[in-house]
């Protein structure tokens, strides 16, 4: 096919607020492998989970507004915490087909579920009931234990999701899990399955679910799939600290050399109320 009469590639915006979000990407990826892939990672707010919910709507709904002046036709909301305080807001305010992380993990985990459904996730998503409600939707049955795990995230990003200090925390966040009888875990953050492997050490009989892979059936579902002309590109905006995310990015993208740019910091306290979708009193 010459230049020329090349078809536009579907080009899909995923956001998250550091690396966790790469687990999503990576499955993307996988379902679509001709998609072109802008990342943003806002690792200068993070962690999200200690946000209010108007702080997590702003930056949302700033990087939905970034991603889309850059040609992004889908998006992609890599994020729990974010899923459950702005996804709404923000297919309130753009046309373009989102998606988050809270559905489709609920949906699998009270399908292959007994009855009994462990949540770890953020203070913030725990604090949102998010969870319990759409596990309820699926599955009125289901009794639903949900965890705040404020280590997590930090071990991650710290690159010591292999460490004993992980296994310990995971042991810890877990047990109140297993008093409770839960046989299925859902990873309510994205960056928890990049402690699978200490996860499934501390409970070897829990079945541990990951939203990502019925994220990325859903996105691939909604693409028009285009005839291969060359490399799928990907962009990587880092608003913050860019240490580590080069090499996360080559650990699970596979990608050599990422394409890292400087992305913008949103300032909440200066502009909080512009890119709401509505006023309090309305």
């Amino acid at each position: 096919m010459s230049a020329e009469n090349a078809l536009p590639r579907v080009k899909i915006g995923i956001r998250d607020s550091g690396v966790g979000g790469l687990t999503v990407a990576r499955r993307v990826r996988e379902a679509l492998p001709d998609a072109d892939l802008l990342y943003f990672a806002d690792t200068a707010h993070l962690p999200y989970g200690d946000k209010s919910p108007a702080e997590v709507t702003h930056y949302a709904l700033s990087i939905c507004d970034f991603l889309l002046e850059r040609g992004a036709q889908i998006l992609v909301f890599a994020c729990n915490t974010t899923s459950a305080y702005a996804l709404d807001a923000a297919r309130q305010r753009f046309s373009v087909p989102i998606f988050g992380v809270i559905e489709p993990g609920a949906r699998v985990a009270a399908q292959v579920s007994g009855g009994k459904i462990g949540v770890l996730a953020t203070a913030a998503t725990v604090a949102s009931g998010i969870y319990n409600r759409e596990i309820a939707r699926f599955n009125p049955a289901s009794e639903v234990c949900e965890i705040g795990c404020p280590a997590f995230v930090p071990l991650v990003e710290a690159h010591k999701a292999d460490s004993p200090e992980a296994f310990e925390a995971c042991r810890y966040y877990l047990a109140p899990l297993l008093r409770f009888g839960a046989d299925t875990v859902i990873l309510g953050c994205t960056h928890y399955p990049l402690l699978l492997p200490a996860l499934q050490k501390a409970a070897p009989d829990v079945h541990f679910v990951d939203p990502a892979q019925a994220v990325a059936r859903e996105v691939a579902a909604h693409a028009t799939p285009l005839p291969r002309q060359s490399d799928a590109k990907a962009t990587f905006y880092v608003s913050g600290e860019r240490e580590g995310v080069e090499n996360w990015i080559r650990a699970l993208l596979c990608i050599e050399n990422p394409q890292l740019e400087r992305g913008p910091v949103f300032d909440f306290l200066h502009s909080r109320t512009s890119l709401l979708p509505f006023s309090p009193s309305s």
